[in-house]
């Protein structure tokens, strides 16, 4: 089997506009959640969530791009930019046909659904952009990154809910391991934060109104929030050839199915979804010093995520550093584990362990060490990333230093 390095990464998110601004955020503790700019707030109960701040698309795409480009398409598309940009990576001949693009997301094209169902039911128009369905469908990011850097190779969209990243960075890790392609542009683009997006979570009864405070006791559950993460996946032979830098190497991948309940997790599925990924990795337990957590902020997601780390990892689990890093950039919902496996990197690169902020409280539910309210200073040779979606869908990446 071949050897998978990371060699270029790229974000937009409520931390910042690129990666060395989310860091930045990450490594202060710097909250990205605050109350959100977006028609008809007044008609919402939930106000708050990590939206993208200071963005202006007319500064990056034309007139033309943008009524092509929904808001979730122009994230990606500015995360692979950075992403490619810091890979040194040129696609033409036959690279071009051996690389190619998976990303992730739930909603798509969801402001562009929002705005065309107002068109049509609030104002009573009879016709809609032609644009509209190519502007909504989920594989737009995908396909759009795909033609704007000539990536010929396989190129799809993964849609799994709160999993849709991790699923999609572990699809193209198995691409490029396995020998279907050499390069492979992957993580996940979400922008559900508008009225429709945040009117439909709020049915389900598990958002905050004030703030993201995984782990805590004094949890009140989630905030959404939106952007992209997208990273470079290259066969190490080929990347070491050419003297790129390597910023971490992507070693193990497992995902499960809970079969169990649409919307409650389960340990079991979560567990063997961690125990996987490590025996994928050939991972020992006590290699492992950080994870960053699927830490929703819900009472039962936080539980029982503990529970499966406990499970997974024995009496190595208080050993474990585990933080959520929702609590700064809010739940991106399908882009979210893009934006996470950032901290992951940070961890291994930088020895900087983001940390879990608004941590007000002990839960003897959640009884580890989830790096309350300031990032710390550790050494770590190998992290999970986990991701653990509703409809019992878990999906778990394990990386290691380069």
């Amino acid at each position: 089997m071949r050897r998978v390095a990371i060699t270029g990464a790229g974000t937009i998110n409520a931390l910042g506009h690129n990666v060395p601004d989310t860091l930045a955020a990450m490594r202060e503790g710097r909250s990205g959640i605050g109350e959100l700019d977006i028609r008809d707030l007044d008609r919402l109960s939930v106000k708050i969530g990590g939206q993208v701040r200071g963005y202006d698309e007319r500064a990056h795409f034309n007139r033309q791009q943008i009524a092509l480009y929904d808001r979730f398409t122009q994230f990606a598309l500015l995360s692979a930019a950075e992403a490619i940009g810091q890979a040194g990576l040129e696609f033409s001949g036959a690279l071009a046909a051996r690389s190619g693009v998976v990303l992730g997301t739930s909603g798509g094209g969801l402001s562009t659904q929002d705005e065309n169902y107002r068109v049509v039911y609030e104002e009573g128009k009879n016709r809609v952009h032609p644009f509209v369905v190519p502007k909504l469908m989920n594989n737009a990011a995908a396909s759009h990154v795909s033609m704007q850097w000539n990536l010929k190779g396989p190129s799809f969209t993964v849609a799994t809910a709160c999993a849709s990243s991790n699923h999609a960075m572990g699809q193209a890790f198995q691409m490029i391991r396995y020998g279907l392609a050499d390069v492979m542009v992957t993580g996940g683009s979400e922008a559900m934060l508008c009225f429709g997006g945040v009117k439909a979570w709020e049915g389900l009864r598990v958002m905050s109104k004030d703030a993201c405070r995984p782990f805590s006791a004094t949890r009140s559950g989630m905030v959404q929030g939106e952007g992209a993460g997208a990273f470079v996946l290259e066969e190490m032979g080929h990347a070491k050839k050419r003297g790129a830098e390597v910023l971490a190497e992507v070693v193990g991948f497992a995902m499960t199915s809970d079969a169990a309940d649409i919307v409650m997790p389960s340990k079991q599925g979560a567990a063997r979804a961690i125990r996987g990924a490590m025996q994928d990795a050939k991972l020992a337990k006590e290699k492992v010093g950080y994870i960053n957590a699927h830490g929703t902020g819900t009472a039962a997601n936080d539980k029982t995520e503990c529970a499966a780390v406990a499970d997974a990892f024995g009496a190595h689990a208080d050993s474990l550093m585990i933080s959520s890093t929702k609590s700064m950039h809010g739940h991106l919902i399908g882009g979210t584990g893009a934006v996470e496996l950032l901290a992951c990197i940070m961890a291994l690169r930088d020895g900087v362990i983001a940390p879990t902020i608004g941590y007000e409280e002990h839960d003897p539910e959640c009884a580890l060490d989830v790096v309350p309210n300031e990032a710390r200073e550790a050494k770590v040779q190998a992290v999970l990333s986990n991701a653990f979606a509703f409809g019992g869908l878990n999906a778990v990446l394990a990386l290691k230093t380069a």
